[in-house]
Parts: structure tokens; C-alpha cells; sequence
């Protein structure tokens, strides 16, 4: 199965680390011109050389840091990814962490600003490419959600409920735009090896290694496969929607789980 990307400029949300890191390295390599977005400077720079790297020589690499709370730094990092890079082809809303809290305990601001993150992020950054996508007649976009988002778990708030909003967005977009052949998908993640358990170990008192860490998760989380996915798995699903390979696939939200969410 070909899953080219060859000259498509992806704008990835959320990527100097973790998932968004592990699309944009496996986008590179598929010969896309990747733009990767995040906050902290000195990891876009380390993420920016390693994603050149990947891409031997052959794809182009932009960076912008940008805070996805700020529609004028969104506005940036769009106009930013289409003058060093091109026009966007392949839009990756990935930015957002996860935020979890009791619901009685949690405030109106803790609402808003992960609402403001998550989804309205999304919104903004699709309004911006969205028409130069109709004009091209093609594009991809893929909202990054998780498995709360169909099955919300007592105390996922604030993040599931946000999530779920995605994916509601995705579905909605999918239906307006799939005549001109842009696809629009969710993906949702399980638990899969990202910079937000790296985090939760690092906070920990480091007694197990992050690797005894991540297999002690998966035994008392019971996940059906017995170990917990790799950045890597969830990119290669990612790159398979966003090529060619993918060109019949649009409003979907597809469980990257390995079989552990409830809901199909």
C-alpha cells in the first residue's frame, strides 16, 4: 500500500513532543513539508532537526511557536507554514492536554480554557485553511480526540467533554466539505505512549523506570492487548488518512485503543 505524501505541506498542532512529534517524523518520511507547533522554543528546535533528519534531505521543515489559546498566534502560525512551506494541504489538530477533575470541584475557568484550547483552537486553525482547500480541491484534516469523547468516564471532565466536541466538529465538517475532497476524521487515543504519561511518571517518585512504568499501566488498566501503543502506531494510522491511500474515508472516529474503549 503506497501511503506517499510527497510535496503535501502538513501543518501539525501540539508537536514538538510526543504524538504530534510522531506524526511529523512519519509525515517527513512519507516526503510531506512538515510545520510543527508548540510552545517551548528550545524543543521545536530539537524536534525541527530531527524531523530533517527523517526527511533525509528531500522535505521541508518550518517552526513556529505559538500558543493555540491566541487566535492571533494561530493566525501566525498558519500564514507562517504557507510562506515557508506552501499552502496547507494537511491540517493535524493535536495541541491540548489532558485535564481531568471531579465535577463539583472544577471551576468555570478550568471549563473555558480547556474549551478554549481544544476546541476552539481547532475551529480557528480550519477556518483559516479550509478555503484554500476548496480551491485546491483537496485536503485533509484530522482532529486528534480521545476515547472519552464516546464513552466519558466519571471525573474525565473537562477533557473528554471538550474532546467530544471535536469530534462532533469533525463529523460536521466532513459532511459540508466532502464534495471538494477534503476528508475529515478523528482519531481517538487509548492509551498510547505519549508526552502525557511521560509527564505523569516524571511526577512520580521515579522508583520504576518510564519503560516498568508504562508496562505496570497497562497490567492495572487490564488493556486487552497487555501493553500500551506506541506514538509510533497511532502516527502510521494517521498517515495512512491523510494520503491517497486514505481517499475514501472521511467522518470517522476511529478508536486507536487497541481494543480498549467500550464503544466501536
Amino acid at each position: 500500500m503506497d501511503c506517499r505524501m510527497d510535496g503535501r505541506v502538513a501543518l501539525i498542532t501540539g508537536s514538538s513532543r510526543g504524538l504530534g512529534r510522531a506524526m511529523a517524523l512519519k509525515f517527513a518520511d512519507a516526503g510531506a513539508h512538515v510545520c510543527i507547533v508548540g510552545r517551548r522554543e528550545n524543543l521545536l528546535k530539537e524536534t525541527k532537526g530531527e524531523i530533517e533528519k527523517a526527511g533525509k534531505g528531500k522535505v521541508k521543515v518550518a517552526a513556529v511557536s505559538a500558543d493555540m489559546w491566541q487566535p492571533a498566534d494561530i493566525e501566525r502560525m498558519v500564514k507562517t507554514a504557507e510562506k515557508e512551506l506552501g499552502p496547507v494541504d494537511i491540517l493535524i489538530n493535536n495541541a491540548g492536554s489532558s485535564q481531568r477533575g471531579d465535577f463539583l470541584t472544577l471551576t468555570d475557568e478550568a471549563w473555558t480554557s480547556d474549551i478554549e484550547l481544544k476546541l476552539f483552537g481547532a475551529i480557528r486553525a480550519c477556518r483559516l485553511v479550509i478555503p484554500g482547500m476548496q480551491k485546491r480541491k483537496w485536503g485533509r484534516i484530522i482532529n486528534v480526540l480521545n476515547t472519552g469523547a464516546k464513552a466519558t468516564p466519571g471525573g474525565g471532565y473537562p477533557t473528554a467533554v471538550s474532546r467530544a466536541a471535536g469530534m462532533s466538529l469533525m463529523k460536521g465538517l466532513a459532511g459540508e466539505f466532502a464534495k471538494d475532497n477534503i476528508l475529515v476524521n478523528g482519531l481517538l487515543v487509548g492509551r498510547i505512549e505519549s508526552d502525557q504519561w511521560l509527564r505523569r511518571w516524571e511526577a512520580s517518585n521515579k522508583e520504576k523506570t518510564y519503560d516498568e512504568f508504562l508496562v505496570d499501566m497497562a497490567k492495572t488498566q487490564k488493556l486487552p492487548m497487555g501493553r500500551v501503543g506506541t506514538a509510533e502506531e497511532f502516527a502510521n494510522m494517521a498517515c495512512f488518512l491523510c494520503s491517497d491511500a486514505g481517499s475514501y474515508i472521511t467522518g470517522c472516529a476511529i478508536n486507536v485503543d487497541g481494543g480498549l474503549s467500550p464503544v466501536v
